[in-house]
């Protein structure tokens, strides 16, 4: 069984200092390629740099590179050019992490609307995905999207936590959805349960987000709290129960479409295990 893990932030501190164990641990639990998430032009270079110094084949780790919406105050045409240069490189495969944060607002709303439309637009220009970033602020995403989603191949709503009428928009948008373990959350997750069966399996993928949203139905926790990839299986079992589906059908259906969207390649199970 092969799964994609398609957002990691491999470059915090947390994971970094670790990385190369924490790549076998992900292996070793099946999880065969991971995009790390790019949230700056800083660290969307670092991101590359360790999808370079991790997988010199470039078969297995894979990357994004954007501004997030908490740094949409740092955006200006150096960092759009800075991000261009970026996006021609063979592992980087999508525009991201951009969007809108209107739950926390570190930058100012107007500067988190110009950075999203910038790279939409440069997305738009290069023909490449967009991981996208949305908290409290599906309704204004969406008319932003509107003006673009033509021009854009594909997009995906990353850690998607809303509720059924942002999901139903997105999809009529026909945008792809990320599910984390915000589903293995009793506390605040629950809401996610029914509406899992309404994503078709073509627009559904899984991520970590790790360091962050450790699932909170792992038997046994980590001691020191952070999630990774290798976590990954957890989220699985939990979308696939509520998906009447077995865990290997779903596997099967998020990676295949992980893999359509990234434009992926296909690598054997023993290749996997091997590297």
């Amino acid at each position: 069984m092969q799964l994609i893990d398609i957002g990691v932030n491999l470059t915090h501190p947390s994971l970094a200092a670790h990385a190369e164990a924490l790549l076998e641990r992900a292996q070793a639990a099946g999880v065969c390629q991971l995009v790390l998430t790019g949230t700056s032009v800083a660290e969307s270079e670092a991101s590359l740099a360790m999808c370079r110094q991790f997988d010199s084949e470039g078969s297995r780790l894979f990357s994004t590179a954007g501004v997030h919406p908490h740094d949409a105050s740092s955006w200006n045409s150096a960092s759009r050019a800075a991000l261009k240069a970026l996006l021609g490189e063979a592992q980087v495969r999508a525009v991201g992490e951009c969007g809108l944060d209107f739950d926390r607002d570190f930058s100012p709303r107007p500067l988190q609307e110009k950075a999203l439309e910038e790279q939409l637009a440069l997305a738009a220009e290069l023909r490449m995905p967009v991981f996208l970033h949305e908290r409290s602020a599906s309704q204004r995403l969406l008319e932003i999207l509107q003006d673009f989603r033509a021009h854009l191949p594909a997009a995906v709503v990353h850690c998607f936590t809303g509720e059924r009428q942002a999901l139903y928009a997105y999809l009529d948008l026909d945008l792809h959805i990320g599910i984390t373990g915000w589903v293995c959350d009793e506390r605040r997750g629950t809401h996610l349960h029914p509406l899992l069966k309404d994503i078709p399996g073509k627009r559904l993928m899984l991520e970590t987000d790790s360091p962050f949203l450790l699932p909170r139905s792992l038997r046994p926790k980590p001691k020191n709290g952070r999630n990774e990839p290798a976590f990954l299986p957890e989220i699985l079992h939990e979308v696939a129960r509520h998906r009447s589906q077995t865990p290997e059908q779903l596997a099967t259906q998020t990676t295949a479409c992980a893999r359509a969207f990234f434009g992926l390649p296909v690598i054997s199970v023993t290749n996997a295990q091997e590297s």
